[in-house]
């Protein structure tokens, strides 16, 4: 399962939604439960999409067993907009599986999230809590206010 590491690591980081849904927000730097990689949130036009800032040395062997000459400034996120549950939905790259999947973001707080990914339709899926390392900022999600 760690194969999804980095799907985690870029989901992590959507738990803050923007209050006009037609505009994305600099999310801020998330990390998984191991901090094996780090991906900064960020706008992207109207979107939301998630570059890795930092990996391990073993996530980065792992990329480069997959084909990638490294892991940082890869976007394993993009396309993710704000869900109608206040949650966030939209494309991430896993880079160990070389494949592109669906995934999802579920607000905890400002600055918890838990992130999930799933691959076969749904058939196979894993999540994980991610925490936010850097400063956070007042949440929004669906004209709820969320102070850190």
């Amino acid at each position: 399962m760690r194969k999804f590491t980095a799907v985690f690591a870029a989901l992590a980081a959507l738990v803050t939604l923007v209050s006009a849904p037609a505009q994305a927000a600099d999310l801020g730097v998330w990390t998984g439960p191991k901090d094996n990689v780090r991906v900064a949130i960020k706008s992207c036009g109207t979107s939301t999409c998630g570059t890795v800032v930092y990996a391990s040395p073993k996530a980065e062997a792992d990329a480069r067993k997959s084909g990638l000459t490294t892991l940082v400034g890869q976007q394993l996120l993009r396309d993710f907009e704000p869900t109608r549950n206040g949650n966030m939905r939209g494309k991430v790259f896993v880079p160990t599986l070389k494949v592109t999947l669906v995934g999802t973001a579920e607000f905890i707080d400002g600055r918890t999230m838990k992130a999930k990914g799933c691959v076969l339709g749904g058939l196979i899926c894993k999540s994980q809590v991610w925490r936010r390392i850097d400063g956070v900022q007042q949440a929004r999600v669906d004209n709820v206010n969320y102070a850190p």
